[in-house]
């Protein structure tokens, strides 16, 4: 009972101290979020002494907050609908095909998870100006899709493994096509890991950087993480404007996360152990 007792302490210990080094930066962003620049540079760690929420408001303007986040909003929802939807399709119909075409394709699927972003950037960016997709969020939306369908692939191809055939075959005997059996049967009991899917390309495509710093051009379509960059100046740093805006764009990826982080865990580990 002792060395439970001990090991479970040492776990518990182990475990706060993990969480309050991983919770120190978002003390330090909203901490300092609510001070002036002076302040700030007096002590990071310290409480703001008279919090202001002007930082806040000069923040909602110079990122054109309302703009931002409109395009942020468009180029997740068609990036993750894209997604969803011809990953779900894809990973249907390599699952339920067998041979070794079927094993092929979906082999490339997997193989191309392995490719890193920075490899393939400029070409990327390339074919992008070519295909006069570059320079607006639609285009950029289209560009996400072709980057995360693999990974969605991936899960939904061991998900629907665990669906009885004996469904679509009822489903064909009752005078349903493929496409019928597929949106109206197998599709609504995919929500498990289509939420997980959801959520994980949301929480990439919200924060990502690098993307859309190489597909945008034009200020008005940027996304709310571009808007954030343009307070770095080349010799002045707004330091508290930056971590406000940041806190901002951090908003609604924390509220998602809060509300569906069962889903997560619960959609990979099914996805990935029946396939």
């Amino acid at each position: 009972m002792r060395n439970r007792s001990a090991s479970s302490l040492f776990i518990t210990l182990f475990l706060t101290i993990g969480a309050a080094i991983s919770f120190f930066p978002i003390y330090m962003a909203i901490a300092n979020s609510f001070k002036t620049q002076g302040e700030m540079f007096q002590s990071f760690v310290a409480l703001p002494s008279a919090p202001t929420f002007d930082n806040y408001v000069q923040a909602f303007h110079k990122i054109n907050m309302l703009s931002s986040t409109l395009n942020s909003v468009i180029v997740s929802v068609l990036g993750i609908g894209g997604i969803v939807f011809c990953a779900a399709l894809a990973g249907y119909k390599l699952s339920r095909t067998p041979g070794k075409a079927s094993a092929a394709i979906f082999f490339l699927f997997v193989a191309s998870m392995l490719v890193p972003f920075h490899s393939i950037m400029i070409p990327l960016t390339r074919m992008a100006n070519s295909l006069s997709v570059q320079g607006t969020t639609y285009g950029l939306a289209l560009i996400y899709i072709g980057l995360g369908v693999n990974m969605a692939v991936f899960l939904y191809h061991g998900f629907v493994k665990s669906i009885p055939r004996e469904l679509e075959e009822a489903a064909h005997m009752d005078g349903c096509g493929e496409f019928q059996t597929f949106f109206r049967i197998i599709f609504p009991l995919l929500l498990p890991i289509t939420v997980t899917i959801a959520i994980l390309d949301f929480l990439w495509i919200w924060n990502d950087f690098l993307l859309p710093m190489l597909m945008l051009t034009d200020s008005d379509h940027y996304t709310l993480i571009l808007s954030t960059n343009t307070l770095f100046g080349e010799y002045n740093k707004e330091w508290t404007l930056i971590l406000a805006s940041l806190v901002l764009t951090a908003i609604p990826v924390i509220i998602i996360y809060a509300f569906f982080q069962r889903f997560i865990m619960e959609g990979i580990t099914e996805g990935a152990v029946k396939g």
